[in-house]
Parts: structure tokens; C-alpha cells; sequence
């Protein structure tokens, strides 16, 4: 059996790879291995437990709330709420475990399943891959120790948990939004209650769009993966700016006065310069992937910001973060962590601190983002490889040292291979957009002939 567990949780279409069957018995596995690991120890534990919007979330979350309070452990269903949201009340409200259900920005048809330990933290992958074991071990047929009477858990609706997440979205900010227009994009998902309520309460003026989610409809043309619905109400409305979430609002992108995007490298160099006036960012120091675009690294050499780059994914990210005490951190795709107010990337909070930005300073949000200048980026892949000989091939060594020589100190090369596919990512970065297709079309060829 492959890993069930990826990089963000087990996800895959609902009621085909991701059956009510198997969310239950994760879900008691979960139970078993975080009370063998001692984190039960001395009292009956709770789990959180949320959801976005999709139509097999319903039955999902049954399943999971049944597989929970089964294996004797106290449930608080929270109901829709954004995946940041349901990590913040796991810690505030002292809980042992969180759960939520969503497969993020992705099409209605897929679901996941994302545990977080006490503290609202992502769970170890040694602690996921135990649970994986002890599901498998189970589903093939050891029974379970299951208790009874007064031992099982049991499960209440606990309503307040949207206001509870507002009020610490609007504790965070640092002044407020008056005076602002904004469109918000809810992509039809988790945040289509809670973002409009903090914005409003925060002092905009919002235009809602992608707010009404009927459980088929979320991500459908709509959110961080389509901006084209948001650039165009933004110029419509008149508005200051544009904020959109993906499904289950753990990543924000923005769109300026005059409908440009604004992505997450942008946003990262916004936010770091305004953490550093206020003296929280801690090591002047600011966290991002290998697929940063070379303008962000540019502009925070600049300055004088530092910047650690970290293999693609938010997961090494909010690593690299915690492990060294980085206060910021995130990804051009607009996963942003501020760690000192949410253990995982909140698209409502990154946000309403960006509004806050522009606000605080008059400026516009286009005039902010200027901070940086994208470089052309140009992205090939190049399928039916062998992928495991990236960093071994002497004849690709040579090829992307010869473009890295043509490129110089204004353009960057990196090959990446596929963690899913059996394909090599080609990315380039140039001044010249004609020079980095051209450079990615030769090194795609060397792969080709290097690899195939």
C-alpha cells in the first residue's frame, strides 16, 4: 500500500479513494496512537472537529465524529470553518486533537483529512505514519479495544467557535481598515462567513464575491486558483483592492486598484518590510521556497532582509520557521504563515493584515507590491523520465551550468523533480522573457536527452 499520507494530509475524490469507512478508522487509529504516545495522559481528551463547505464533508465529518467518539473520545463539531480556524480553536480551547476536512483549493469532487496535534500543531510525520500502520493493521482485521458505557466519547455542536477565531483575527491587527473598499473572494468556501464578518468588523467596505457556497460549487471558477471574477469586480466596484481565498482559506492572494495580481512573493515583501517596523520580524529574517520568484530575493537583499529558502511546500516552510524562531514564512502560491498568531497558513489573516498595510500607510496596495519586480518565470515539464538521475547526470550538470552562465547574477535555474509524476520540472528566470523561454527550451531538451 502507498502512503496514505501526504504532504498535506490524506486527500483523494470522496466516497472513492476517500471512503466513510476509511475516514472512521483513521480517526480511531488517531485516537489509539496519540493515547499510546502519552498525549491522553490523565484525563478524557477532545477533538475539534471542521469541515468546508463540500456536499461529502457532511458524511465525512460523520464519520470522523463517530470513529472519535467511539474510541472514547469527547467531540466539539465546529461545523464550516476555514482550516486556519480550526487549528487556532484546537489550541485556545485546550484540545488534544484537531480534524479537519477539506481538500483546499482542489475540485469538489476530492476531500481530505488533515489531523492536528494539541496546540493546533501539524502532527509528526512519524505520528502519521503510525496512525497509517494501526489503520491498516486494523482494517484487515484486529479488532479494536473499544470502551463502553460512561468510556465512550461524546459530541456536541459548539456554535461559538466563528466568533471566538474573529475576535483573534481582529486582535492581531495593528490598526484599522477605514476608509477602504475591498472585494473579497470566497471562493465559494470555508471562509464565506467568517472573512466578510472580520473584514466588516475591521472598518471596510466589502463587495462580496464566490460567498455563497452550496456544497458543489466550491473552488468552481472562483478563488485564488481563478482571479479573472475578482480582478474584474475590483475595477468594477472601484475598489482599493481585492483579497481571494482558496476552499478552505489557508492561502490569500490580492488584486490591486487596477486588477493586477498581487501574489504571495509580493505579499511576503509587503508584509516583511511592515513586521519589521514593528519590530517583529524576528531576525529580519523571512522564509520562502526554492520557487520564489529571484525578484523577491532580489528586493529583500535590498532591504536587508534575510531570506532562507526551503524545499516547495508549506510544510518545510512552517519547519524551517519554528525550528529557528522565524516569525514569517510562505509561498508565492499565497500560503503566508505569521507564526506568532497561527501555526499554519490563515488567508483571512494574511489578508486583513496586507488591507492593514495600505491603510496604515496611504499607499496603494499597488505602490506596496512595487517593492519587488517579478522576473519572467517560464515553467516546462518534462514527462517520461528518469527522474532519480537529476543531481547524478554529468551531462545536465553541464548544460544547466552553461545556462546559469548565460543567465548571470539576473536569472536562476532550477530542475525539480516530481514528487507524484515521472517528470522533471524546468524552471527558468530571466530578465528577458524571450531569454528564459529560450533557456528553458535548451535545458528541457537536455533533460530529455540526458534522462529519457
Amino acid at each position: 500500500m502507498g502512503r496514505l499520507f501526504g504532504t498535506d494530509g490524506v486527500r483523494g475524490v470522496a466516497n472513492a479513494d476517500l471512503t466513510a469507512e476509511m475516514a472512521l478508522g483513521l480517526s480511531v487509529a488517531a485516537a489509539h496512537v496519540l493515547a499510546e504516545a502519552g498525549s491522553f495522559a490523565g484525563h478524557k481528551p477532545t477533538a475539534v472537529v471542521g469541515r468546508d463547505p463540500r456536499a461529502s464533508g457532511e458524511f465525512l465529518e460523520a464519520a470522523v465524529v463517530a470513529g472519535l467518539a467511539s474510541a472514547g473520545v469527547d467531540v466539539l463539531r465546529v461545523g464550516v470553518l476555514p482550516t486556519p480556524a480550526v487549528a487556532h480553536l484546537t489550541g485556545a480551547l485546550g484540545a488534544d486533537l484537531g480534524v479537519m476536512l477539506s481538500a483546499s483549493h482542489n475540485a469538489m469532487p476530492d476531500n481530505g483529512i488533515k489531523f492536528f496535534a494539541r496546540g493546533g500543531h501539524k502532527l509528526a510525520d512519524e505520528l502519521e505514519d503510525r496512525i497509517e500502520g494501526v489503520y491498516e493493521e486494523h482494517r484487515t482485521g484486529a479488532p479494536w479495544d473499544r470502551p463502553t458505557g460512561a468510556g465512550v466519547g461524546r459530541v456536541r455542536t459548539y456554535g461559538e467557535g466563528v466568533e471566538q477565531y474573529v475576535a483573534h483575527l481582529l486582535g492581531v491587527l495593528p490598526n484599522r481598515l477605514d476608509g477602504l473598499k475591498i472585494v473579497l473572494d470566497e471562493a465559494h468556501g470555508a471562509a464565506a462567513g467568517v472573512s466578510p464578518e472580520a473584514f466588516s468588523r475591521a472598518g471596510a467596505q466589502i463587495v462580496t464575491i464566490g460567498a455563497e457556497p452550496d456544497g458543489l460549487n466550491i473552488n468552481d471558477g472562483c478563488g485564488s486558483t481563478h482571479l479573472d471574477q475578482l480582478k474584474a469586480a475590483v475595477v468594477e466596484h472601484g475598489a482599493d483592492l481585492g483579497i481571494a481565498h482558496d476552499g478552505d482559506a489557508d492561502r490569500c492572494l490580492a488584486v490591486d486598484h487596477t486588477g493586477e495580481e498581487v501574489d504571495g512573493d509580493q505579499i511576503l515583501s509587503v508584509l516583511a518590510l511592515a513586521m519589521r517596523e514593528r519590530s517583529a520580524l524576528r531576525s529580519d529574517t523571512v522564509v520562502a521556497t526554492v520557487m520564489s520568484n529571484l525578484g523577491f530575493k532580489l528586493a529583500m537583499e535590498r532591504e536587508g532582509i534575510h531570506l532562507v529558502q526551503t524545499a516547495v511546500g508549506d510544510r518545510y516552510v512552517l519547519e524551517e520557521m519554528k525550528e529557528h524562531g522565524f516569525a514569517l514564512g510562505g509561498e508565492q502560491s499565497g500560503h503566508v504563515i505569521i507564526l506568532d498568531h497561527a501555526t499554519t497558513g490563515d488567508g483571512t489573516l494574511t489578508g486583513l493584515l496586507l488591507a492593514a498595510r495600505v491603510a496604515e500607510t496611504g499607499r496603494t496596495l499597488r505602490d506596496l507590491a512595487s517593492v519587488m519586480e517579478r522576473l519572467p518565470q517560464v515553467l516546462i515539464n518534462v514527462p517520461d523520465v528518469d527522474k532519480s538521475r537529476v543531481k547524478t547526470s554529468a551531462d545536465l550538470a553541464a548544460a544547466v551550468a552553461e545556462a546559469e552562465r548565460e543567465l548571470g547574477s539576473t536569472g536562476r535555474v532550477l530542475l525539480r523533480p516530481s514528487g507524484t509524476e515521472p517528470l522533471v520540472r524546468v524552471m527558468v528566470e530571466a530578465a528577458d522573457i524571450d531569454q528564459a523561454r529560450s533557456v528553458a527550451s535548451r535545458l528541457a531538451d537536455a533533460v530529455k536527452s540526458a534522462l529519457g
